[in-house]
């Protein structure tokens, strides 16, 4: 049975091997669509593809299995990283010859994530600040019910300026839910600009720790530094972790790297093809 559920464990060479397919897809489905948001889905690159293929507990061919890990994308504007991730691991209603799809009518491949297009997503999300409430209340179900699961919040840095992030905080650190996992893609950029201008969040670490959270700080993109942050939080009990992942807006393409202008407008089809040079 576990043998079904868990392949052999990826190496970084294979990892970087997926991660660059996945840019290669986020970049090519945006400019299909003419409307989304690279520079926010490249940056979460390295997260997605490690926790998908290295570290939770998932079946594709039975998506909906109780015992299973869940990730709930919250920033989820960037839902192109989750879709080619979902597409890469296989499962059937991320179909990866329907990417370039994304944003038209009648796709499963919505702006934002959708559980009724594609019922294996964990929640429908975008509506930003709300999704570490989900995991809260998903986690404390899971320990209610006695299952091994743990629950993975992906949160936007624009998006911890939001109220309820901090409730969500306060809360799972009071009630101990160390089966929950926050994860802040802390590019520095958000929609209308870099953080720091609109409304800075420094100490980003900090005020995680003084919520009552275990955090760590880590560079996004080392796929051996977030498989070692993910293992120090499953060991962490008695309180959730929240991973403070430093990564790149727009990483891997050299002219939207740290360019607030690709946080929600599609590359041109010529920007489009000096993107995928540099990708291959």
């Amino acid at each position: 049975m576990l043998e079904s559920l868990f392949h052999m464990a990826k190496s970084i060479d294979e990892l970087q091997d997926i991660a660059k397919r996945v840019r290669r897809d986020i970049v090519q489905m945006i400019t299909a669509a003419k409307s989304g948001h690279p520079g926010g889905s490249l940056s979460a690159v390295e997260i997605v593809v490690e926790l998908y293929f290295n570290h939770m507990r998932i079946d594709p061919a039975n998506p909906k299995w109780a015992d299973r890990d869940r990730f709930i994308l919250s920033k989820g504007h960037a839902a192109p990283v989750l879709y080619s991730v979902m597409a890469e691991r296989g499962y059937a209603d991320a179909p990866k010859d329907k990417l370039n799809t994304l944003r038209q009518f009648g796709s499963v491949f919505q702006g934002h994530p959708d559980m009724r297009f594609i019922p294996s997503l964990e929640a429908s999300t975008g509506s930003l600040g709300q999704g570490l409430s989900l995991g809260l209340g998903m986690a404390l179900g899971s320990r209610l019910d006695a299952r091994p699961s743990r629950f993975f919040v992906m949160l936007g840095d624009g998006e911890i300026q939001e109220g309820q992030i901090w409730e969500a905080a306060m809360a799972a650190a009071f009630h101990k839910v160390d089966n929950l996992v926050a994860i802040v893609d802390y590019n520095r950029i958000q929609l209308d600009g870099f953080v720091s201008d609109i409304m800075e969040i420094a100490p980003v670490v900090d005020k995680w720790r003084s919520f009552g959270w275990h955090t760590l700080e880590i560079d996004g993109h080392d796929f051996a530094a977030i498989e070692a942050a993910l293992a120090e939080a499953a060991a962490t009990k008695g309180k959730p972790t929240c991973i403070v992942a430093h990564t790149i807006k727009g990483k891997g393409v050299s002219f939207m790297e740290n360019n607030p202008k690709f946080h929600g407008v599609a590359p041109t089809q010529d920007e489009c093809k000096l993107a995928l040079q540099e990708l291959n």
